[in-house]
């Protein structure tokens, strides 16, 4: 490197081609949104954070375990002073989860009250469990509260989020990687790609 380059931020700069993936690739039919897309919008959201932000020192907070990916990544394109913390959910039902409604299974382990919380996420689809957990950390009294998520599906919402940052949209598909998965497989890709239809209807998978 020359003495008059700065030094640079590589979130993930190298990646696998799909074939490395061996048989998690063979389940994936096409990629939607290859890992140098994402790499890039990570890189723009951090920059706006890195600014919004600036003098706040907010407090990240994520919901385990999809969100892991696009977090860690996020950090590193964060240049000011932050925290994080997360929280983990579980279905009470089915039904319960049509709804929104979950058990709390990890709680913060951070106070928020006065702090600059930004709910980071992974997808947002109908809204409705993210509408909860908001409602859930709103009660706290921090000072702000905001939503970051990588990627949204507004088609799917049922309740309004409103949402400071944002990614990609996605289609309505069955898509995995990047944290998204299937079955408790395929969150480690790189990239977001389409589930092959008998991934699903043939039981291919793993339980």
């Amino acid at each position: 490197m020359s003495g008059n380059t700065p030094p640079v931020a590589r979130i993930g700069a190298d990646w696998y081609p799909l074939e490395a993936y061996g048989e998690l690739a063979v389940g994936i039919s096409e990629v939607l949104i290859p890992a140098e897309e994402i790499h890039k919008r990570v890189l723009t959201i951090g920059r706006s954070i890195s600014d919004d932000y600036a003098g706040l020192e907010p407090l990240l907070v994520g919901v385990l375990k999809g969100v892991v990916p696009f977090v860690a990544d996020l950090l590193r394109a964060i240049t000011i002073p932050l925290e994080l913390d997360f929280m983990a959910v579980a279905s009470y039902s089915a039904e319960a989860r049509d709804q929104g409604v979950v058990r709390l299974e990890k709680d913060l382990s951070l106070p928020i009250t006065g702090r600059h919380v930004l709910f980071v996420e992974d997808i947002i689809d109908t809204g409705l469990t993210l509408n909860y957990l908001l409602r859930n950390l709103r009660v706290r009294e921090p000072a702000s509260l905001d939503v970051c998520v990588l990627f949204d599906r507004p088609d799917r919402r049922l309740i309004d989020i409103p949402i400071r940052y944002k990614g990609f949209d996605l289609p309505d598909r069955l898509v995995v990687g990047y944290g998204l998965d299937y079955r408790g497989r395929y969150r480690n890709l790189p990239f977001v790609g389409q589930l092959k239809p008998e991934v699903f209807r043939n039981g291919l998978e793993r339980v």
